[in-house]
């Protein structure tokens, strides 16, 4: 009897034990993990021909990230671009303003940030052909990942995700590893009238100064042009890798 005594209340410290083990682990807060985000220009350096026989490089602009387990931080699709910078971001290539429109909030400065200096270059500008921008982010599970960068010889196109933005971990909680550039759309952000794409006066490297060109009083929107949409792999790749290639 006593040895059967025994064993039940080592078996019931057991299941205590294993009990409280089991609620130690599910309350345990994840540890961020640190991923490295590049994105390259790869387009062709000969660029694309505009209708004046005048040869267009690719250029993506400076750009902003944000960490979220919300849908769009920055804009909604059919609706008018927020005051929040997003004009900025899309006509001058400066994220200034949505960064600000962030800190505004109070959003944590460890969860958003600005890319704008290209691989291996002194100072801040456009990457062109060739050359790319790498940073760094720190996510927990549960956590999407929004990005917006300029199209630079537009007057008011951008890349960015879709609302729901970008999983960067699967549903195991394991961090995504790879290509992500199928997962970014070019969008119109309705705040200028568009030009020919790459002669426009009022374009990246041609506009006098920024805030130049015509409202248009618009929505934002994808665009819809043959020339650029889905077609992202001919232009530019972004990959993101987690720390220590998981």
């Amino acid at each position: 009897m006593k040895h059967r005594k025994l064993a039940i209340g080592l078996a019931l410290l057991t299941v205590c034990y294993m009990s409280q083990f089991t609620v130690a682990v599910a309350t345990r807060k994840s540890e961020p993990v640190k991923f490295t985000v590049r994105v390259e220009n790869i387009s062709n350096p000969e660029g694309t021909t505009a209708s004046n026989g005048a040869k267009v490089p690719f250029a993506l602009s400076p750009g902003m990230f944000v960490l979220n387990d919300k849908k769009a931080a920055f804009f909604t699709e059919g609706k008018p671009a927020r005051k929040n910078g997003l004009e900025m971001q899309a006509e001058d290539g400066d994220p200034s303003g949505l960064v600000a429109s962030l800190v505004a909030m109070h959003h944590s400065s460890n969860l958003h940030g600005v890319f704008n200096t290209p691989i291996g270059a002194m100072n801040a500008g456009p990457i062109r052909p060739g050359e790319s921008y790498e940073f760094t982010v720190n996510a927990v599970p549960g956590m999407k990942f929004f990005m917006a960068q300029m199209f630079g010889q537009s007057n008011d196109w951008f890349y960015a995700p879709g609302a729901n933005g970008i999983a960067l971990f699967d549903a195991k909680g394991k961090p995504v590893n790879g290509d992500i550039t199928d997962q970014f759309y070019l969008w119109d952000a309705g705040t200028e009238k568009n030009e020919e794409i790459g002669i426009g006066p009022n374009q990246g490297p041609r506009q006098k100064g920024p805030n130049t060109g015509e409202d248009e009083h618009g929505v934002v929107h994808r665009v819809n042009d043959a020339r650029w949409t889905g077609k992202n792999a001919e232009f530019f790749r972004i990959t993101i890798t987690p720390e220590g290639g998981m």
